[in-house]
C-alpha cells in the first residue's frame, strides 16, 4: 500500500472524521448533562459527575474539531490525527487497566471502541506519512 501524497486527504479519512464527530457527540451530550443517569444505564458502578463532565468536555472538543477540520488540508489532519492517537492510546490504556482491576461488562465495550478508534487513527497517520509524531514539515 502506498502512502498518500502531500496535500491529499483521502475522502475515506474525511468520512472517519465525521463518524468520530457523531460518536463523540452521541456520548458527550448525555455524559455532560446527565452523567449519573447515562453512565448508570451503561452499568457504571459509581459516577463522579465532575470527572465525567471533564471527559465529556474532551469528547466535545475533539469531536467538534474533527467536524470543523473535515475540509482542511493534510497538515491539519496530521495534527488532529496525532492528537487523536495520543488521546485514544491513553484512554484505551486507562480503560483496559480499569477493566482488568474492576471491570464491568460495558467497560470492555468502551475499551474496544476507544482501542478501535486508536487503530484507525494510527493507520491514517501512517497513511499520511507521519508515523513518528515529528514536526509536520516535509
Amino acid at each position: 500500500m502506498t502512502r498518500t501524497g502531500a496535500g491529499e486527504v483521502p475522502a475515506a479519512l474525511r468520512r472517519w472524521f465525521i463518524v468520530h464527530f457523531v460518536a463523540d457527540f452521541l456520548f458527550a451530550v448525555p455524559i455532560f448533562f446527565a452523567p449519573e443517569a447515562f453512565l448508570g444505564l451503561l452499568g457504571w458502578p459509581t459516577v463522579d459527575p465532575f470527572a465525567a463532565r471533564g471527559v465529556a468536555a474532551a469528547l466535545f472538543g475533539i469531536g467538534a474539531q474533527s467536524f470543523l477540520d473535515r475540509n482542511a488540508g493534510v497538515a491539519s489532519y496530521r495534527t488532529m490525527l496525532s492528537l487523536k492517537v495520543i488521546w485514544a492510546t491513553f484512554a484505551s490504556a486507562g480503560f483496559l487497566w480499569g477493566c482488568v482491576t474492576a471491570g464491568f461488562p460495558m467497560a470492555w465495550v468502551i475499551f474496544v471502541i476507544f482501542a478501535g478508534f486508536d487503530v484507525v487513527w494510527m493507520y491514517w497517520l501512517w497513511r499520511l506519512g507521519r508515523p513518528d509524531f515529528g514536526p509536520s514539515g516535509a
